[in-house]
């Protein structure tokens, strides 16, 4: 301890001696000193604030004392234009002189101005701020995502990042406690209005969970902080085939002790959707026949969302608080189906028409309690969270199927298929953190987690052909799932000179047992395993700007995938879970430069082993296939990003986003019989694109968009497809209400077209989808109470990954 006193006390004193002076002086245009000016300084790595200071009668400051490092100046005075100088990095004496624009000076508005860009790239992350770009009027998390920087959207609602499935999602960085289409049905419930900005970090920290092998995308709400009450209000509208609707308002009430906050969303979404399929079948690598399936499928669902908190303070350093989420959701599905196989000339021998409902009940309640001590100014703080989740889902799905000759005469009766989906899932966690700066240069974090969870599912089929109904016992089944996970993590973060380090390291140990009730068997698992993650940035000068980081990621099978359960999409194609399927880790490299703060090159190296993915499988004489998870070897990918983001003018800002990556799967396919190699090549590109325009003081307009060709979902490769958005926005009411109207995929190009083929030709298919775009849409957004609401404490609760790994059986 002593040589760490010492060596701490050596490290304070050598960047005290080298410490540096920063000085200029603040004009208006016409080069008259400002006096009173506010001038601040702030570490280029977050914005975060280093001292103040104020200029006199001469618009002179003076920084004193400023170690070396890379800064940002910014300055305010009353009646001009907030003003910021560029990045620089101080080694010697600084001179840094600004001049300020008066704010009647400007036309066309002068409140956009100081708006945030609608993208941010800053150190380990990208930032969408969703008020700043008005075609997220009316839209829901899932849509705002699928034309973020990176991310992509399949037509389950699935969500990858550079070409990588397996993110992890948080809202204000909290786990979901969902993953799959369940998560999909809760980002389709979220406002757009109700949203602040959403993080997308390719190499997350070691705090966060290391479930994720893409990374982590944290979806940050409103919440209010000042006294007195505030809040807003929002009501949309859209309009595709079918009307979707949504309502909602958030309130924040505080005063000197309390802060009391709410909100509620509801609404309704209906679509409709098109799959065309087509399957050829082999025997000894010659077709002998092939399927085409056309559906129909017609959805429909209703949400309700709510959400109520307390925060008390007890003094100045300590503070204590509750929230409780809770959601409620219907979700029903009328799918038409209709299948002809046919003959190795192509001639349909047999035809299965197939009519399936589903339905799907969920709903949930999660509390956290949570406690947070500040010990000194210096910002060392400890903070504790316990969370209790319970989801309750019920599943019912009836199939009818008729089956034909090519002369259109019924073969047989009709067969009719029920099943109940009853599920149960507790989780149970609580976690620690620490705050330490040992200066404002280095930092220490460290932190304890565990978590538990109790997965209860059964599956009671039933069938009828015509002589009653029956158990269908060889379909039926009962799964339960336990998982404890404990963790421990420390981080120490470092600013020297030009340099900035950061290393972490987190302990993850995972018990699992998972027992099937019917046939009597069971599975244990029991495995630890290190994460580290390291960055490094350098800041070679003014303009230039380099940083490496890698880290070491798992991705947990979903609770669902474990469930060896038998569900069916139509009469001829069904899905299993897979109880053997093991966790996938990766390893990720990123090298970035940035150039002017405006543009940023990335390149990144993936390389994940185990890799979770889904596998089809055939039944050739049958002509029936089915759809299973499971781990085949590896999957290594490389990639290079372009992002740039330019102020073109005072009323154009432009963001530019191109991603162009190359992924090679390889591992063993097993069609039942013999191991056969597998392997997929792939090379792909997306690009984002959004132009935002500000006129008239009180208006905005945007047009954006994306394009995607080859993406990769795992062994299912698409070809290309993109989307054309465009929208208006105007403040009314004071600048209290904005009413903003647009359109997306304005020449319904986003439809889905895509081909597996794999195992020695003996898996080959074709497939399109085709969504009912394009949509248009109108909201209205009403803020009551005080402007300026500066942001309330974001929980980040204890419940890990295992939160998004909670799936059910709900659709689109």
């Amino acid at each position: 301890m002593k040589q760490l006193i010492a060596l701490l006390t050596t490290y304070v004193f050598c960047t005290t001696v080298n410490a540096q002076v920063i000085s200029g002086t603040i004009t208006d245009t016409e080069l008259k000193p400002l006096s009173k000016a506010s001038v601040s300084l702030l570490k280029a790595e977050d914005s975060s604030l280093v001292k103040l200071s104020v200029a006199d009668d001469k618009g002179s400051y003076r920084f004193e004392d400023i170690r070396p490092g890379n800064y940002l100046l910014q300055v305010t005075s009353i009646g001009y234009i907030p003003t910021y100088s560029d990045r620089f990095s101080l080694q010697h004496t600084t001179v840094k002189d600004l001049i300020m624009e008066k704010i009647n000076t400007q036309l066309a508005g002068v409140v956009v101005t100081a708006k945030k860009p609608p993208v941010e790239v800053k150190a380990g992350k990208t930032v969408v701020n969703v008020d700043a770009s008005p075609t997220n009027a009316g839209l829901n998390v899932l849509e705002i995502l699928e034309k973020s920087p990176g991310v992509s959207v399949d037509a389950d609602g699935n969500i990858s990042l550079k070409g990588k499935g397996g993110v992890l999602v948080l809202i204000d960085g909290k786990p979901t406690y969902l993953s799959g289409t369940q998560l999909a049905s809760l980002l389709k419930s979220i406002q757009s209005s109700n949203l602040n900005q959403i993080e997308i970090m390719t190499t997350p920290p070691a705090k966060y969970d290391a479930e994720g092998n893409t990374g982590i995308i944290n979806i940050k709400t409103k919440k209010g902080s000042i006294k007195g009450v505030n809040g807003n209000v929002d009501l949309n509208y859209a309009q595709g085939l079918y009307p979707k609707y949504n309502g909602g308002a958030n309130i924040n009430y505080r005063n000197n002790k309390w802060n009391l906050f709410g909100s509620y969303n509801g609404g309704t979404w209906e679509g409709l959707s098109t799959l065309d399929l087509y399957r050829r079948f082999y025997s000894d690598n010659i077709q002998n026949g092939a399927s085409a399936q056309f559906t129909y499928r017609h959805n429909k669902s209703y949400w309700h969302n709510a959400k109520v908190g307390a925060d008390y303070y007890f003094s100045d350093k300590d503070v204590v608080g509750v929230v409780v989420t809770g959601s409620d959701s219907k979700w029903r599905s009328w799918q038409n189906t209709t299948s002809h196989l046919k003959d190795a000339s192509d001639i349909t021998t047999t035809t299965f028409i197939s009519d399936a409902y589903n339905a799907v009940s969920f709903s949930n309640i999660n509390t956290n309690v949570n406690y947070k001590h500040t010990f000194d100014s210096s910002g060392r703080e400890i903070t504790v969270d316990l969370d209790y989740g319970y989801y309750k889902n019920n599943g019912d799905n009836l199939l009818t199927t008729e089956i034909y000759n090519p002369d259109n005469t019924k073969i047989g009766n009709t067969i009719l298929l029920d099943g109940d989906f009853p599920s149960f899932i507790k989780i149970r966690s609580g976690k620690i953190d620490y705050l330490h700066p040992f200066t404002k240069d280095l930092k220490l974090e460290a932190g304890i987690k565990s978590s538990y969870v109790n997965t209860n599912n059964e599956v009671i089929y039933r069938r009828d052909t015509s002589t009653g109904w029956w158990p269908d016992v060889s379909r039926s089944n009962h799964f339960i799932y336990k998982e404890n996970i404990n963790a421990a993590y420390g981080i120490l973060s470092a600013t020297v000179k030009k340099w900035e380090l950061t290393a972490g390291l987190r302990l993850e140990n995972t018990i699992a047992r998972g027992t099937q009730i019917k046939n009597d068997s069971s599975f244990k698992r029991n495995y630890t395993n290190l994460f580290p993650n390291v960055g490094v940035t350098y800041a070679v000068n003014d303009k230039n700007q380099l940083s490496l980081a890698y880290s070491r990621r798992i991705r947990r099978p979903n609770y669902e995938d474990l469930n060896p359960f038998v569900f069916f999409l139509d009469s001829l194609t069904y899905g299993q879970g897979n109880p053997y399927l093991q966790p996938q880790f990766s390893n990720n490299v990123e090298l970035s430069h940035t150039f002017n703060r405006f543009l940023t090159t990335t390149i990144n190296y993936t390389l994940t082993n185990n890799i979770i993915t889904e596998i089809l499988q055939q039944d050739n004489e049958k002509k029936t296939a089915f759809q299973v998870k499971d781990n085949i070897s590896k999957m290594r990918q490389w990639g290079i990003t372009i992002t740039a983001n330019k102020q073109v003018k005072k009323w154009w800002m432009a963001n530019v986003y191109a991603n162009l990556y190359n992924n090679k799967y390889n591992g063993i396919y097993n069609n039942g019989s013999v191991n056969i190699p597998v392997e997929v090549n792939v090379t792909g590109f997306m690009g984002n694109m959004s132009n935002t325009f500000t006129f008239a003081k009180t208006w905005m307009a945007e047009l954006s968009g994306w394009y995607a060709y080859r993406l990769s979902e795992g062994l299912l490769i698409g070809t290309s497809m993109g989307s054309l958005n465009m929208a208006v926005a105007k403040q009314i009411l004071n600048k209290k209400g904005t009413i903003k109207a647009g359109v997306r995929d304005i020449f319904r190009t986003s439809n889905f077209n895509g081909f597996t083929r794999y195992a020695d030709v003996n898996i080959d298919i074709r497939n399109s989808r085709k969504m009912d775009n394009p949509v248009f849409n109108v909201s209205f957004v009403y803020k009551f109470g005080k402007n300026g609401i500066s942001q309330a404490r974001n929980r980040t609760g204890s419940a890990g990954e295992e939160q998004n790994r909670i799936k059910s059986g709900a659709g689109e």
